[in-house]
């Protein structure tokens, strides 16, 4: 992933809190965004991520708190360096993409004679060249997505946000949304801060997340980081011939965390001390284990310790 030398975050934020009545939808935010990072805002519906995006693009007020976009704090004028889609995209269905586009560039003030070679650049970077001409009320909701983001496209952002890019697409759209995602941050070194509940593909597209829950942030920095907060302990999988005789095993062990099932029934558990260690105790309790299998550290993990 590009890394500018530029000093000033791509994005910034301090203090963030937003209210609707007693509820505080965000709370305190405070979170930042480097140039050159794709950045995963992670939570479960409902915890306040879209409120607080919006609140970052100045498209509803926030009650205290600071937003700086590349330095600026003057978001309207900040707006032209931000290319965002906020919650599902929507298009008028009986136009075309290329038309519907063109209703977008007037509205950013894209200069009329540049307005066609731009559609056809975002169209071509996001692959819907090929359905340019089609209505958009015929295209599958991840070509939606796409043409969402050409929209965003437009005006050549430095900075581009994304709110739930993946929701409701099939597992091949959401492939072609990361790889998407991934050419767009490496090949045209675009700062992306993508808000997400889907914890897998978060960790798969990038380079540093920020966790919130009921509208604060638990948790920031580079996921390898985040993914070794724990490096003292292993996660693994037992699989036994008894599992009732397992579990008792394990209840008296030290340093035994039980995280339940894996996938396969296997025994998930969290242990200090190392995996050769848990098997001779295992061995020595009765146990006829089948296999241990150290399972590697993923953000979903690391979203509930530091959640609940």
């Amino acid at each position: 992933m590009h890394r500018s030398t530029m000093q000033s975050p791509a994005l910034e934020v301090r203090g963030l809190t937003r209210t609707f009545g007693r509820i505080a939808a965000v709370s305190d935010l405070e979170l930042t965004v480097n140039v050159g990072d794709v950045y995963g805002f992670l939570g479960p519906n409902g915890a306040g991520k879209t409120t607080a995006i919006r609140c970052m693009l100045g498209l509803i007020r926030r009650d205290s708190g600071t937003v700086r976009v590349f330095g600026e704090s003057d978001l309207t004028a900040a707006r032209r360096h931000v290319g965002a889609i906020v919650e599902t995209p929507a298009f008028h269905a009986w136009m075309s993409g290329t038309e519907n586009l063109r209703h977008a560039a007037a509205y950013a003030g894209i200069p009329r004679g540049q307005v066609e070679g731009e559609i056809a650049r975002v169209l071509d970077r996001v692959g819907l060249t090929h359905r340019a001409i089609d209505s958009a009320g015929t295209y599958s909701l991840g070509m939606k997505q796409r043409l969402g983001i050409a929209r965003a496209l437009l005006g050549r952002p430095r900075l581009l946000v994304l709110d739930e890019p993946t929701n409701g697409l099939d597992p091949r759209g959401m492939a072609e949304m990361r790889q998407l995602i991934r050419s767009l941050a490496r090949n045209e070194q675009i700062t992306i801060f993508i808000s997400s509940h889907l914890l897998a593909e978060v960790q798969q597209m990038c380079n540093r997340v920020g966790i919130l829950s009921a509208g604060r942030l638990k948790a920031e920095g580079r996921v390898e980081e985040l993914l070794q907060a724990e490096a003292n302990a292993h996660t693994v999988d037992i699989d036994a011939d008894d599992q009732a005789v397992l579990l008792a095993a394990l209840d008296n062990i030290e340093g035994i965390e039980r995280l339940g099932e894996s996938d396969g029934g296997r025994i998930r558990v969290r242990t200090t001390g190392s995996v050769a260690a848990l098997n001779r105790q295992l061995v020595e309790a009765g146990v006829a284990v089948n296999a241990l299998v150290p399972s590697a550290r993923n953000l979903e993990e690391v979203f509930l310790e530091v959640t609940t």
